[in-house]
Order: C-alpha cells, then structure tokens, then sequence
C-alpha cells in the first residue's frame, strides 16, 4: 500500500481495531498531530487523536469539540486522553476536513496539560 501525504491537522478515517482493554477501537476519524515536517517524509508511525460522536462528563476538561464540516458528517469530539501512535497503514488516504490552526493549538495545550 502507497503511503499518501498526509496533512498535520488533516481528519482521516483509521482502522483501529484490535483494541484492548478500555482503548478506543473500530474504524472512526482521527486527527493527525504529527508535524509536517515528519509527516513529508512519510513515517510508518503517526500520532493521532480519536474522534468521537459522545463525550464523557467526566473527561469534558480534555475534549475538544469539532463541528462537522466538509466531509466529516458529524460534530466530533477529539478525544486527548486517547492520544497514540498508529502505523500510516492503518489510515485512509482520503482527508474527511482540516483543523484551523487554532483548533490544534487548543488541542495541543490539553495534550500538554495532561503530561504535566
């Protein structure tokens, strides 16, 4: 399988399955937070953050909403407390929309929040 370019910010659907324990699993969007840099040279792993349809009240402080838009169908929550790398293979190569740079800036601070 060619591996595309991907886009950091870019909303793709991943297969992430088979998933243990409490992780997130099945095919569901994702947002790349890669840097570009590495992204350009085509890594075979990429870091993500799953989307999800539903928020928990309890890990409100760490998700950030996503209005839907372009060709992601519904408003989505990134899911931080998910963060992971996953092998490029296992995402599509088509991009479902963009994050604004503010978007991932948001979500980078809540990542950052949470290793602190």
């Amino acid at each position: 399988m060619e591996i595309n370019n991907f886009i950091r910010g870019g909303i793709y659907l991943a297969k992430l399955n088979p998933s243990k324990y409490d992780e997130i699993g099945k095919l569901r969007p994702v947002v790349i937070l890669t840097s570009q840099i590495l992204l350009d040279n085509k890594p075979p792993f990429i870091f993500i953050c799953p989307l999800s349809s539903q928020s928990q009240e309890a890990y409100k402080h760490l998700h950030f909403k996503i209005s839907a838009r372009d060709k992601l169908k519904k408003s989505s929550y990134v899911l931080v407390e998910h963060f992971k790398s996953i092998s490029s293979q296992r995402l599509h190569n088509n991009c479902l929309s963009v994050l604004t740079n503010n978007e991932l800036k948001q979500i980078t601070n809540t990542l950052t929040f949470m290793i602190n």
